[in-house]
C-alpha cells in the first residue's frame, strides 16, 4: 500500500469539494480549482475527508495512487493558503516592471521581454529585482516561474540571470589568460 496514497486528505473549514465521477472541483478563499483524476483510481468523499484507493497492486496503479492523493491535497492547500515562487534578477541593469498584462523584463537583451500572466496568477515586483509569483495552482505557479526563468537563466561565469530565491549557481573559472 502506498504510504502517501492511503492517508486521507482532510478538508478544512471554508473549503468545499465537489466530486462527480472522476472530476473534482475544490473551492476556497484563495480561488477555485478543478481537474480530472485518473480513471483507474477510486476517489471517495466522506466525513470531511477525501480518500483515494486503488483497484489492484499493479505497478501502474501503485504509481497513480500516491499521485492522485497528492494532486487532491495540493488543490486543497492551494485554495486555502496558496502557493508562491520568488525569482531574483542578478546583473547590471536587470530589472522587472509590473504591467497590466503581467511583467516586462529588461535582462541584457536588445529588447524588453514582455511576459503575459495567465489567469489565476498574480505577479508582483519588489525593488525592481525580486519577482513574486502567487496563485492557487501549484502546477501553474511553478510553470510560470520556470517560463520567466527561461528568458535568461543564470550563466556559470558571472552568475548573471534570473534565478530562484536561494538557488545556488555553480560557478566556473574563466580563461587563465596569456602565459
Amino acid at each position: 500500500m502506498s504510504r502517501i496514497g492511503k492517508r486521507p486528505v482532510v478538508i478544512p473549514a471554508g473549503v468545499t469539494v465537489d466530486l462527480k465521477g472522476h472530476h473534482i472541483a475544490v473551492k476556497g478563499p484563495k480561488g477555485e480549482l478543478a481537474r480530472d483524476l485518473p480513471r483507474d483510481m477510486v476517489v471517495a468523499l466522506a466525513d470531511g475527508q477525501v480518500s483515494v484507493s486503488r483497484p489492484s497492486d499493479d505497478q501502474k496503479h501503485k504509481a497513480l495512487h500516491g499521485l492522485t492523493r497528492t494532486l487532491v491535497a495540493n488543490m486543497v492547500e492551494g485554495v486555502t493558503a496558496g502557493y508562491q515562487k520568488v525569482l531574483e534578477l542578478q546583473g547590471v541593469g536587470y530589472k522587472a516592471e509590473v504591467k497590466p498584462h503581467g511583467i516586462t523584463l529588461t535582462v541584457g537583451l536588445s529588447h524588453q521581454v514582455p511576459f503575459h500572466a495567465p489567469e489565476g496568477i498574480k505577479i508582483t515586483v519588489e525593488n525592481n529585482t525580486v519577482v513574486r509569483i502567487q496563485g492557487a495552482s501549484k502546477e501553474l505557479v511553478g510553470q510560470v516561474a520556470a517560463e520567466i526563468r527561461s528568458v535568461r537563466p543564470p550563466e556559470p561565469y558571472k552568475g548573471k540571470g534570473i534565478r530562484y530565491q536561494g538557488e545556488q549557481v555553480r560557478r566556473k573559472a574563466g580563461k587563465t589568460g596569456a602565459k
